[in-house]
């Protein structure tokens, strides 16, 4: 599975829908030097380059279909409980819950598979295979697909740990629930835990909202009608889905997928992008594929992964192909963190990202191990909350 640069270039060179390789036949990464364009290659959002390995490993045995190497990748760091934000015992819920999301996507016959607050077992990913596998629906949820998962083979176990209980209990009892996703309820979620009931008023108003804003009051729009729905205590720090993306051979087969434990603190059934196909990942043979990490509420409402690859289809380098669908959504919410990952099936790729810094790990022969590269922001976040500029100008129509 070792291919040339040359390779990869005539097998995407014909054809409308095929992608283009970039003009001058620059290296991958888009600017990141004399990496091969050599193959499979793995590429996964954040440093969880055990992960990575793993799938690269899986990857480069001849015979091994590739969704093995993707679900054995993503289970890596499921069962390291890659920075508390993947796999079981992180992020428990407004209950102290922990639950799981988990995603694969098969770009050559645009099977996908998905499980979302998934119950009482670990393997997330696999989870969401046994669904592609084992029944044509595309997502199962709640407890019942866990109860699924379990009919397919996989153990349950208790998603639970003392340090998770731990968590849940100093902020319950020593922060007052705070922070939470609550918002235009009765009584005060910035001061009580609850039961809430919606307030019986909901006034917009022409202010923006910011962190002195009450969490009770009303989500107004701000100028230039720009919504406050977003989640401002989504940080580097707390919130590191793994999304990868691995293609066999240049303009050949690729196949994505992502894993998370989702947002802390989260209200109970909350379903995040990591669940949804084009939100969290994407993937398309012979074209490429696409990774999502950050603010998944906000971000899953562009479905910015199908953007992404979209746009590689349409003939846009990987670089550009991230940063109009980061742009798409900084347009309406200037101020969300999130990043992606694109990758295109001749082995280039790239990460954008918004009012944070991107590390992703990548993998192909010719590397002793998993490289990092980081990204920054394109352009500077903006520090008043709702301003339009930072995407320069008026809305997109999307």
């Amino acid at each position: 599975r070792w291919w040339c640069a040359g390779a990869a270039v005539a097998a995407l060179g014909g054809g409308s829908g095929a992608a283009r390789a970039p003009a001058g036949g620059g290296g991958a990464g888009e600017g990141g030097g004399g990496e091969p364009l050599t193959f499979p290659l793995v590429v996964n959002t954040w440093a969880f380059t055990d992960a990575t390995e793993r799938a690269f490993d899986v990857a480069s045995r001849p015979g091994v279909p590739l969704l093995d190497a993707l679900v054995e990748g993503l289970a890596v760091c499921e069962r390291e409980q890659c920075d508390g934000s993947v796999g079981f015992g992180g992020s428990p819920d407004e209950g102290g819950e922990t639950t799981l999301e988990g995603l694969v996507m098969d770009g050559s016959t645009m099977d996908v598979g998905a499980v979302a607050d998934l119950r009482g077992v670990r393997d997330a990913a696999s989870a969401a295979r046994r669904v592609m596998q084992h029944c044509t629906h595309t997502i199962l949820a709640g407890s019942r697909a866990g109860d699924f998962a379990h009919e397919m083979g996989l153990e349950r176990r208790s998603l639970e740990t003392p340090e998770s209980q731990e968590m849940w209990h100093k902020w319950h009892e020593e922060k007052s629930c705070q922070p939470n996703y609550r918002t235009n309820v009765t009584p005060d979620p910035a001061t009580s835990c609850g039961p809430y009931s919606p307030l019986e008023t909901m006034q917009a108003t022409a202010s923006p909202v910011d962190e002195r804003t009450p969490a009770h009051a009303p989500r107004p729009s701000g100028p230039h009608g720009l919504s406050g729905r977003w989640n401002p205590d989504i940080r580097q720090d707390n919130h590191d889905t793994i999304a990868m993306v691995v293609v066999e051979a240049p303009g050949g087969a690729v196949v994505s997928g992502a894993s998370t434990n989702g947002a802390n603190h989260k209200v109970p059934g909350r379903v995040g992008d990591s669940a949804v196909p084009g939100a969290g990942s994407y993937a398309l043979s012979g074209i490429g594929g696409c990774g999502c990490t950050g603010d998944g509420d906000t971000m899953m409402r562009f479905l910015p992964c199908y953007q992404v690859v979209e746009s590689m289809r349409l003939g846009m380098s990987p670089k550009a192909a991230a940063e109009d669908a980061i742009a798409r959504i900084r347009r309406y919410y200037p101020q969300f963190l999130g990043a992606l990952i694109a990758v295109r099936a001749d082995g280039t790729h790239a990460g954008a990202v918004n009012c944070w810094q991107l590390t992703y790990s990548v993998r192909r022969p010719g590397m002793k191990g998993p490289e990092t590269r980081t990204v920054d922001p394109a352009v500077p976040c903006p520090t008043d909350i709702g301003a339009p500029a930072a995407a320069g100008g008026p809305r997109a129509e999307l």
